[in-house]
């Protein structure tokens, strides 16, 4: 699968780097901090210059730069693929095309028979499970179909890539307990029509076992000292 087109890669914010301060916040955290190529004083500074760009992303690593020709390929891990260009990435086809969750950046694909796909750019720097996909994890358990239990599911930034990871037969229940990112869990959700979001306590299970069906994987992401112990509940 071959992407057309120049770039390649469509960013959350400004396209991910280019001209200006609107170009340099692209893609979210994990993409920026490109090289500005920018140096004070002499003939090439701000005024007379190439205007500040590409460097200043929202965090650390360094982000896919797109070229004209982009192709996607299917991961060991089912659901998971990696696009080639210029830097290989870790992506999800996208659920809801045309959304991004965290600003991460999108690409987009043209299949032979004309149709066009979306995937979304998965940072590892902000997703534990994109990390240690990355890192070579022999299983990771969720596929296609997979009814899923995410406990610690934060704003939603991993969450978001399993839903598109499980796909429409599938189902995530999604439980955080603080409010303030159970609020941004809540609006991902409300267009993810297959992420059930539950603000509550994960440390305690029978506040919201009514609301979660039989799962196939449950995966633990609390912040708490106690978390094997919170695991353990549900064996």
């Amino acid at each position: 699968m071959v992407a057309r087109g120049g770039g390649g890669f469509r960013g959350g914010r400004g396209g991910g780097g280019g001209g200006g301060r609107s170009g340099g916040r692209g893609g979210g955290r994990g993409f920026g901090r490109g090289d500005s190529g920018m140096k004070r004083g002499g003939g090439g500074g701000r005024r007379g210059g190439a205007p500040r760009g590409g460097g200043r992303g929202r965090g650390r690593g360094g982000g896919m730069k797109g070229g004209s020709k982009v192709v996607v390929e299917p991961h060991r891990h089912a659901g998971v693929f990696i696009a080639k260009g210029k830097e290989d990435a870790l992506v999800t086809k996208n659920l809801v095309p045309g959304e991004a969750v965290y600003n991460e950046k999108r690409i987009s694909v043209q299949n032979e028979d004309g149709t066009k796909v979306e995937y979304r750019v998965w940072n590892p720097f902000r997703s534990k499970l994109a990390a240690g996909i990355l890192g070579g994890l022999d299983h990771i358990w969720i596929k296609p179909g997979s009814r899923v239990l995410y406990l610690g599911a934060a704003s939603g930034t991993t969450v978001s890539h399993v839903s598109d990871l499980v796909g429409p037969e599938g189902m995530v229940y999604a439980v955080e307990f603080s409010h303030r990112s159970g609020r941004d869990l809540v609006n991902m959700a409300k267009k993810r029509t297959n992420v059930i979001p539950i603000i509550e306590d994960a440390r305690h299970p029978a506040k919201y076992r009514m609301l979660v069906g039989m799962v196939d994987v449950i995966f633990s992401d609390v912040a708490q000292p106690d978390q094997v112990c919170v695991f353990c509940t549900f064996l």
